[in-house]
């Protein structure tokens, strides 16, 4: 759980917090147990070996790429694969990512997931078409449903939910998932909002596609709320 406090700058020792919480439990299910989301227009599935060059065409789009941490394209088919051996098995039980395919035709258009912290990306010819809120909707339908253990972490006290107020640590909170955006990524901004997420923190940290420069992030969070709880 990646969390920052409000004045703009990455947290230090005196920010964090002890809390009792949730988070999903490890090792999570292995990529063949999961089962397909199927929204409207799209299929969230777990990623495959033979996915590599559509992958590759997605993570080479400049378009796509900038909001990334390196801001470029993959340099070759081996950096992606690199990528994407994050995702497969033995690996697929520590991450909770997937494809992003086009209903109508199966073709893998983006990838999404989230572990620590939500993320996405959509190839560039199926921007502006609602999809990015369609998959978070449905991504976030299917991370509430993951099994659960009780878990106590550090965190910045800022992100923190408390279950009630004036606790002594470790402090009982709610799980909360955390989405990192860039302050300039009015899109995505807006996609969050849409799917309930609540704006709570930013910061400036160096930016890792020119160390020179500083960027500007937004931190969102939505408390998660299990089915039956």
């Amino acid at each position: 759980m990646m969390t920052y406090n409000q004045d703009n700058r990455v947290p230090d020792e005196d920010d964090f917090v002890v809390v009792n919480t949730t988070l999903p439990s490890l090792p999570l299910p292995r990529s063949a147990e999961r089962a397909d989301v199927v929204t409207e227009r799209l299929v969230l599935r777990a990623l495959r070996a033979e996915d590599l060059n559509a992958v590759h065409v997605l993570r080479t789009q400049p378009e796509v790429m900038v909001w990334t941490s390196t801001g470029r394209g993959d340099k070759d088919m081996a950096e992606t694969q690199h990528k994407l051996d994050n995702y497969l098995p033995p690996n697929d039980v520590e991450t909770f990512n997937c494809a992003i395919c086009w209903r109508e035709t199966g073709e893998l258009i983006g990838m999404g997931g989230s572990w620590p912290e939500l993320g996405y990306m959509i190839r560039k010819e199926f921007w502006g078409r609602g999809l990015a809120t369609e998959l978070v909707r449905a991504f976030l339908e299917a991370y509430v449903r993951l099994p659960r253990a009780r878990a106590q972490i550090r965190v910045d006290r800022r992100s923190v939910v408390a279950v009630t107020a004036g606790q002594q640590e470790p402090v009982e909170a709610h799980e909360v998932l955390v989405a990192l955006v860039e302050a300039s990524n009015e899109r995505s901004h807006g996609v969050l909002r849409k799917c309930g997420l609540e704006r709570f923190s930013e910061f400036v940290e160096p930016d890792l596609r020119d160390p020179s420069k500083t960027v500007g992030l937004v931190a969102y969070r939505l408390v998660v709320a299990r089915p039956g709880v």
